[in-house]
């Protein structure tokens, strides 16, 4: 991803819910319950850790057993810890108190939990990338010290692989043509990260890679769970007993949800929780990653041409948003004025009013009388009122509907390339005015030239296109380029 480009617009939770699922996770759950408990016997060890005699009583608090017990209790403390749900009074003496953040839990905002959520992932993060703990033990030395060099871990590349993993994650959630709120096999994400965007086949090789990520997914996404970042199916333990240590290679362009064999290579999805955890973090980094409702009180000029770069659908519910601040004839005014312009976003611009102006009512006609004669605006507003069953709406002029034909197919390049409704968008419009490219050049329109050059380049029949083609050069002559 770069940093540059927007990612798709995410829809949040509202804080309140997000701080109520964020209080309900096992983690940050356990660490505040640990933060009750502590009192002047507890005692910690040079780095703020539990010693290792009050872990059992710690487990019982936390009502865990079983073997994983006290690594569950040690992990739970380490968090309010770090989020200064508990605050280490006296090093030397390894003495607590309950933290100053500790109070934002019964009397803080929803931001305030979210952010001392947002410590919380900060610490399981760096958790997941670190090696397990049967690696850890094969690597150490006789002297009970770990050797790091025989673990082949790089700290750095660990912590970028699980952001990119995230990435993905997130972006896959986002797109409108992803599984939004569903889940993505895990072969499908490893692939991801592994597999070039440009390579058919994969190869054996690349294979064996995606498999080793999968299972390092496998184990991270288990430390992910408890913080409710992702919801998640681990790789069925099955598969190893069938093949062994690891599960057999799998297809790497296996996407398919309701495939039984590929959800026993694993499942996760982002939870709401963890696509606004996600987003804190890429915001942190720089990327632009909008959410919807984040344009509700900016002004209309930055509602389309922000919205220009959303998908369809994402577009809709921002732009509602929008219009759910304002009474529609004041919006319907502020719109039209937005959209007016001869640069290269204008044409988008227009298409996203027009489409803003579809949700709104009759009760925005006057705004649109007000445009009949303007230029770039008078024959979308000619539509908007006969699509409403406007009386004595004037006719418009030939050389308004070759504007605004001009403009539309502009607009549409601009938002989706060389699509096929464009190109029978095209193919329509030839087969209905046989004479249309002898006017279309003459149309003082910026983007005339670029629109003829498209139609040339879409249109499957080899003489029109060609005609397309020498209208294009007409209109780029007339205009000077």
């Amino acid at each position: 991803m770069s940093d540059s480009s927007p990612l798709p617009p995410v829809r949040l939770h509202s804080e309140a819910e997000l701080a109520r699922d964020a209080l309900a996770t096992p983690l940050l759950s356990r660490a505040v319950r640990l933060a009750r408990w502590a009192g002047p016997d507890t005692r910690v060890g040079a780095g703020g850790e539990l010693v290792e005699e009050q872990l059992a009583a710690a487990a019982a608090e936390l009502a865990l057993d079983g073997e994983d017990a006290a690594a569950y209790a040690s992990e739970a403390w380490r968090v309010a810890v770090d989020t200064g749900l508990v605050a280490v009074v006296d090093e030397e003496e390894g003495t607590v108190a309950a933290g100053a953040e500790l109070t934002l839990v019964l009397s803080g905002a929803p931001q305030d939990v979210l952010g001392l959520w947002l410590g919380a992932l900060d610490t399981v993060l760096a958790d997941a990338s670190v090696p397990d703990l049967d690696d850890l033990v094969e690597a150490m030395d006789e002297g009970g010290e770990i050797d790091f060099s025989a673990l082949d871990w790089d700290p750095e590349a660990e912590a970028e692989f699980l952001d990119g993993v995230l990435g993905n994650l997130y972006l896959l959630t986002a797109s409108e043509d992803g599984p939004g709120d569903g889940p993505v096999p895990l072969p499908a994400l490893a692939a991801s990260m592994i597999v070039p965007d440009d390579m058919g086949e994969p190869t054996n090789d690349v294979l064996e890679q995606v498999s080793d990520a999968m299972m390092r997914l496998d184990d991270q996404f288990r430390v992910l769970e408890p913080v409710g970042l992702v919801d998640f199916q681990p790789v069925d333990e099955a598969l190893m007993a069938e093949v062994g240590d690891e599960p057999a290679p799998v297809d790497a362009s296996a996407t398919a949800v309701d495939d039984t064999d590929v959800s026993r290579y694993g499942m996760v999805r982002l939870t709401p929780l963890g696509v606004y955890g996600i987003r804190a973090r890429l915001l942190e980094a720089g990327f632009a990653a909008p959410a919807v409702g984040d344009l509700a009180d900016k002004g209309a000029d930055v509602l389309l041409d922000s919205t220009s770069a959303f998908p369809p659908m994402a577009a809709q519910a921002e732009t509602e948003q929008w219009l759910a601040r304002r009474e529609p004839l004041a919006a319907a005014r502020e719109l039209l004025a937005a959209a007016r312009g001869a640069d290269a976003g204008a044409p988008l611009r227009r298409l996203r009013c027009q489409q803003a102006l579809s949700l709104v009512g009759t009760q925005a006609a006057p705004a649109l009388h007000e445009v009949l004669d303007d230029g770039e605006l008078g024959g979308l507003a000619r539509v908007w009122l006969a699509e409403r069953g406007v009386a004595d709406v004037p006719a418009p002029s030939e050389e308004m509907v070759f504007w605004l034909t001009v403009d539309t197919i502009a607009a549409q390049l601009a938002a989706e390339g060389n699509s096929e409704e464009l190109q029978a968008l095209v193919e329509g419009l030839a087969a209905q005015h046989g004479s249309f490219f002898a006017a279309a050049w003459r149309v003082e329109h910026p983007a005339t030239p670029d629109v003829l050059e498209a139609m040339g380049r879409l249109h499957p029949d080899k003489k029109v296109a060609k005609e397309a083609r020498k209208a294009a050069f007409k209109a780029r002559s007339q205009q000077g380029q």
